[in-house]
């Protein structure tokens, strides 16, 4: 299916997100800044960052999804060409509205459940506006997410259908037999394209281009997405990797049937989760493959069953598989072993 926008050159006429303004931003419904040229092969500082808008809240059967939008903007997906890894950028057209994001997680406990796959059924007096699947993505505001930029055929009443697929990752305790089966839910707003232009936009010209990142964002209706510091278990070690932070914990519990290697890949400075790599591990003489899973404890991160008896040293094998916003493109594309230590 082609992913496409599902919302026009508007806004959403719902309260926007509080806490996030100043005077420093200006309202905008022109192109965000251009792209830096001296970006490092690292996390960076944009170039800007915007307000987003609240859509709202579904329940789809184990999960809440929370509905937020911002600008239509740039991302980047992950490509490989001529046997290495890169991103190509994809581009705001002429009929994108709003860059519509949709945000899976667990609300008792807060945990963001990236690997569910998502799509958006968009509709207006009972017509089907568009449907199409979403990318999964990182931001540093938003952390680990679906989105996309999409376009609507004017001001109106709209309804948005979320639909989950089933996540393929293991899941431990509290989330043994959870988030397994597809399902949907649906929020419905008022779209106004006045509402879109009086969104912030902050030009971060001081500090774009810095080896570091903006905060996330502080919205009620949704986590911010941060995994817990320190990681529950004995520490094995840290390693970095394409920026990318791997941490590395020993735990013994009932809940993963004896001793258990759990690995957290993490952006830097804001400790998100990232979902997509593929992952092993060499764990003294046993090599074994590290798995996506979830645990309540730990959050996202990769697993095996293994007791840790000597050296580990983890393998890069394939880089992270998900769309990045600016700041996250240059970042997380490397391949190789690296020791926990």
């Amino acid at each position: 299916m082609r992913r496409r926008a599902i919302l026009s050159t508007a806004a959403l006429g719902l309260g926007a997100t509080a806490g996030c303004l100043g005077s420093v931003f200006e309202t905008t419904n022109s192109r965000s800044p251009s792209v830096l040229a001296d970006r490092p092969d690292a996390v960076y500082v944009p170039s800007h960052q915007e307000e987003m808008g609240t859509i709202g809240r579904a329940t789809a059967g184990d999960l809440a999804v929370a509905v937020t939008y911002s600008y239509p903007h740039r991302f980047w997906t992950v490509e490989r060409e001529d046997g290495s890894w890169t991103t190509i950028r994809t581009e705001v057209t002429r009929d994108d509205a709003v860059h519509l994001m949709a945000t899976p997680f667990h609300e008792p406990t807060g945990t963001v459940v990236p690997n569910t796959g998502l799509s958006a059924e968009l509709t207006r007096d009972g017509s089907l506006v568009s449907q199409e699947i979403v990318y999964p993505m990182l931001s540093q505001r938003m952390g680990v997410h679906y989105g996309a930029n999409f376009p609507l055929p004017g001001d109106g009443s709209y309804d948005v259908t979320v639909s989950v697929g089933g996540t393929g990752d293991e899941r431990y305790g509290a989330f043994e037999g959870l988030f397994g089966d597809p399902a949907t839910g649906t929020v419905s707003f008022e779209y106004s394209e006045a509402a879109r232009n009086d969104l912030a936009l902050q030009r971060l010209d001081d500090r774009a281009g810095e080896r570091a990142a903006v905060d996330p964002m502080s919205m009620g209706m949704l986590p911010d997405g941060r995994l817990p510091d320190p990681l529950p278990g004995d520490r094995v070690g840290t390693a970095t990797l394409g920026d990318a932070r791997f941490v590395g914990v020993d735990l013994d519990a009932e809940r993963f049937g004896g001793p258990y290697l759990a690995v957290s890949a993490q952006t830097p400075h804001n400790r998100l989760p990232i979902p997509g790599f593929g992952l092993s591990a060499t764990v003294g003489n046993e090599e074994v493959r590290l798995r996506p899973s979830l645990d309540a404890a730990l959050g996202f991160h990769y697993g095996a069953a293994v007791d840790v008896d000597g050296l580990v040293t983890l393998a890069v094998d394939v880089p992270a598989q998900v769309a990045r916003h600016e700041g996250y493109e240059t970042a997380f594309l490397e391949t190789g072993t690296a020791t926990l230590g």
